[in-house]
């Protein structure tokens, strides 16, 4: 007897009811890892948002629309391809926001509250000029004789103005010359711009040459500081006719253009480490970094994320910190400094201005103003640049003081008025 037997087709060696696990797993831990993006993600976008609109408009609103909805709307795309659930993503979503915006307002949104610096003294009164600046001067009158032309005195940074009568300026008056100092615009006791693009090296220019009108001086005296040594032979340039002789101390670059690419010389390669911790302390505010980011994007919008009021402090307290830098010995720490606010906002705006500005060598060249070029010999600033003023201007004369940096007057005070009345008896 046969037996049909019915072949059956061979059972392939299957893989699938081991994997199943495995897979599901696999897709699990994508949708997790697909959610925990869009929380993490969120905020990342919503600075860059937040950048990317202050390119185009300084409206705050506007960056802080364009912040959340970058953030809502990466959050939510993630959630929803991790859960596939509408109302898990919009809980998702919500409490992501939620704590993005608590975060914001607990770091980038939380206001700067440093106190500002206290000026030793009132200012004598207020100029509002043509240009429309109005800016904060004080007046020394002379005694003695009076000499019929006036001194004015053009202070650093740009933005950072002494607060009151000095000793040099004592001094200047009691030789008989009436002494002018004012706060330049947006520093000091002066008015800010609404437009901090407006901070220009012309407009400086201008103020000075509307405050000449203003004490109605056909010529005058001119001494300046750092970069008020540059606002001095940028005026010089434009008004040559109207300055009867300079003092420049500590001169800053003649012309920004032909020092890019050279070393000039800072203030911030000086500072030993406790002054460099010290500053790293103070510029690791969550808030000074994303406002940082926005002053790259475009300065309005910074200036109004972060107003004079609140940055300008800020500004004072790092200046005080560096301020020992200035000096022929750092580890020094330095006790008898202006108590005037400084302009941030003008320093950084005036600076970057500097570098578009046209050559003023040429003109320089072509004038016959006595000047006294005055550097200190540990000066932070390389010393072509106080060699450059004496090349240019022909009738110049180049002083070193030994034992002085950056702040000769503060250093070597006996030393730099001899210098100063003896240039100026010298031409009488």
């Amino acid at each position: 007897m046969t037996t049909t037997q019915q072949l059956q087709p061979p059972t392939p060696h299957s893989t699938t009811p081991r994997s199943r696990p495995r897979f599901r797993a696999l897709r699990i831990a994508a949708r997790v890892l697909l959610t925990a993006l869009g929380i993490l993600l969120a905020p990342v976008t919503a600075l860059a948002a937040a950048w990317g609109t202050a390119t185009l408009t300084p409206t705050p609103w506007l960056l802080a629309a364009a912040a959340l909805t970058a953030a809502a709307v990466t959050c939510a795309l993630l959630a929803y391809a991790g859960t596939r659930s509408r109302p898990g993503t919009a809980l998702i979503t919500a409490a992501t926001l939620t704590l993005t915006c608590g975060a914001a307002a607990l770091t980038v949104l939380k206001p700067l509250d440093e106190p500002p610096p206290v000026p030793r003294a009132e200012p004598t009164g207020y100029w509002t000029l043509d240009t429309g600046s109005r800016l904060a001067y004080t007046r020394l009158p002379a005694r003695g004789t009076p000499r019929t032309t006036p001194v004015i005195m053009l202070h650093g940074g740009p933005g950072t103005p002494g607060d009151g009568p000095d000793a040099t300026q004592r001094m200047l008056a009691g030789r008989g010359y009436d002494v002018y100092s004012y706060d330049q615009v947006g520093a000091g006791r002066s008015t800010r711009l609404k437009d901090p693009t407006g901070y220009t090296v012309a407009r400086q220019v201008a103020d000075l040459e509307a405050v000449r009108k203003r004490i109605g001086a056909d010529q005058v005296v001119l001494m300046g500081a750092s970069w008020g040594a540059t606002l001095a032979a940028e005026y010089l340039a434009a008004h040559p006719d109207r300055v009867e002789r300079m003092v420049l101390t500590s001169p800053g670059v003649l012309w920004a253009p032909a020092w890019q690419g050279r070393d000039e010389g800072d203030i911030w390669d000086r500072l030993t480490p406790e002054l460099q911790a010290r500053i790293d302390e103070l510029e690791a505010s969550p808030r000074l970094v994303a406002w940082s980011l926005l002053m790259a994007a475009d300065p309005r919008a910074a200036h109004a994320v972060v107003g004079d009021a609140e940055i300008d402090p800020v500004f004072a307290k790092l200046l005080t910190i560096a301020a020992p830098a200035a000096t022929c010995h750092p580890e020094r720490p330095l006790t008898d400094l202006p108590g005037s606010l400084p302009g941030f906002y003008a320093n950084q705006l005036t600076a970057e201005d500097q570098s578009r500005v046209p050559d003023p060598r040429p003109a320089l060249r072509r004038t016959d103003v006595p000047v006294l070029v005055v550097r200190g010999a540990c000066d932070y600033k390389d010393p072509g640049i106080a060699r450059e003023y004496d090349e240019v201007l022909p009738d110049s004369t180049l002083v070193t003081v030994e034992g002085a940096g950056h702040l000769v007057d503060l250093e070597r005070p006996a030393q730099y008025r001899r210098a100063v009345a003896g240039f100026l008896d010298r031409l009488d």
